[in-house]
C-alpha cells in the first residue's frame, strides 16, 4: 500500500472517486458540492495505490490555528476493511505534525452508526454537534398550523382504558382526559396533551397497548399539514405513516420510505382492506400534492373503522 500526494494526472480519478462518495451516502439537509476541480484547491489531497492502482483518498486543510480538518476519506468499495482508511489518516497526521498540528476533525452524520463506529476505532471521538433547521421553521410570517389527535385502543372494555389513562397519563405531567366508546370494538381517548404533543401521545399510546395487551392507534393532524398514525401491538411500534414525511426536514431516503403506510400490517391489526389502505394513505413530498390534511385524516379513520378519530 502508497500513499502519496495527489498531482493533477490524478484529476479524474479524484472527480470520480467524488461523485461516488456522494452517490453512495450524501444524506446531508443540503445538496452537494458541485464535483469540480475546484473542490481540491488549497487542500491537502492524499491518494492510496494498491500496485499502482489508485483505491482511495482522502483530502483536507491544514490549518495554521492548530488542527487539520478531513473532509473526505473514501476508499473504494472492493479495498475495504484493508487498511486502505488507516494509511490514508496516518499520512493526513503526519503531514499535519510537520506544521505543528496536533488535532485532526472531521464531520460525521449522526444517523451514520457505522460511520461513527468506524471513526471511533480510528481513535476520534465526539466534542461537538452540529445542529440543523430548515429555514422556514424562523419565517415571521410563518405560524405552525393546527394539531390535534386521538387514541384508539382496540377493545370493548372502556373502564379498562379509562383506569390505565387515569394510571399512565400523569406521569407525563397531565391529568385531564375524555374517554368515549366503544365505537366499532374501538375506546378512544382525548386530551390536551394528545394533541399538542406527539413524544407524549405516542409514549402514552405505547404505554396503553403494554397494558392493555391490545392494539393501540395514535393518529392525528401536526402543524394543520401532515396526517401521522402509529400503530402498536403489545406496546411496540408495528406500522408508522406520515403523509408527508419531510415536512418537518430532510430525512435519509430509508426514513422517507419507512414512513409510508404498509397496507398488510394495517389489515392484519384493523381488519381494513389492504387496497383502500394503499389507495387512501398515501405520501407526498408536499400537502399540496393531498387533500387537505383533515379530510385525509377522516379518509384514513374511516378504512381503518375509527370512529371520532383527531377530535373529541
Amino acid at each position: 500500500m502508497n500513499v502519496r500526494e495527489a498531482t493533477a494526472a490524478d484529476e479524474q480519478t479524484l472527480l470520480d472517486f467524488t461523485q461516488a462518495i456522494f452517490a453512495e451516502n450524501w444524506d446531508r439537509p443540503w445538496r452537494p458540492p458541485e464535483v469540480t476541480p475546484k473542490l481540491f484547491e488549497g487542500k491537502l489531497v492524499l491518494l492510496a495505490e494498491d500496485d499502482g492502482e489508485a483505491v482511495g483518498y482522502a483530502f483536507g486543510e491544514l490549518d495554521p490555528q492548530g488542527y487539520g480538518h478531513v473532509n473526505i476519506v473514501y476508499v473504494r468499495p472492493e479495498f475495504r476493511r484493508k487498511g486502505v482508511t488507516r494509511a490514508l489518516l496516518a499520512e493526513f497526521a503526519a503531514r499535519a505534525r510537520e506544521q505543528g498540528i496536533g488535532h485532526l476533525t472531521l464531520d460525521v452524520a449522526t444517523r451514520n452508526v457505522v460511520g461513527r463506529e468506524v471513526w471511533r476505532r480510528l481513535g476520534f471521538s465526539e466534542w461537538a454537534l452540529r445542529l440543523t433547521a430548515p429555514v422556514e421553521r424562523f419565517e415571521e410570517h410563518r405560524e405552525p398550523g393546527e394539531s390535534y389527535a386521538s387514541l384508539h385502543v382496540q377493545t370493548d372494555d372502556r373502564e379498562a382504558v379509562e383506569a390505565d389513562v387515569d394510571k399512565y397519563l400523569p406521569r407525563f405531567g397531565a391529568s385531564n382526559a375524555t374517554v368515549e366508546g366503544p365505537r366499532n370494538g374501538w375506546v378512544a381517548v382525548y386530551a390536551d396533551l394528545v394533541d399538542r404533543d406527539r413524544r407524549a401521545r405516542e409514549r402514552l399510546a405505547s404505554e396503553l397497548s403494554n397494558a392493555t395487551a391490545a392494539v393501540v392507534c395514535a393518529i392525528g393532524v401536526e402543524d394543520g399539514a401532515v396526517v401521522r398514525y402509529v400503530l402498536y401491538e403489545r406496546g411496540s411500534v408495528v406500522d408508522e405513516y406520515q403523509s408527508v414525511p419531510e415536512h418537518f426536514g430532510p430525512l435519509p431516503p430509508g426514513d422517507v420510505v419507512a414512513l409510508g403506510a404498509n397496507p398488510t400490517v394495517v389489515s392484519r391489526l384493523t381488519g381494513a382492506d389492504p387496497g383502500r389502505v394503499r389507495a387512501v394513505a398515501r405520501t407526498a413530498s408536499s400537502s399540496d400534492e393531498l387533500p387537505p390534511a383533515g379530510e385525509l385524516l377522516l379518509q384514513i379513520a374511516e378504512v381503518m373503522g375509527l370512529e371520532g378519530a383527531g377530535r373529541r
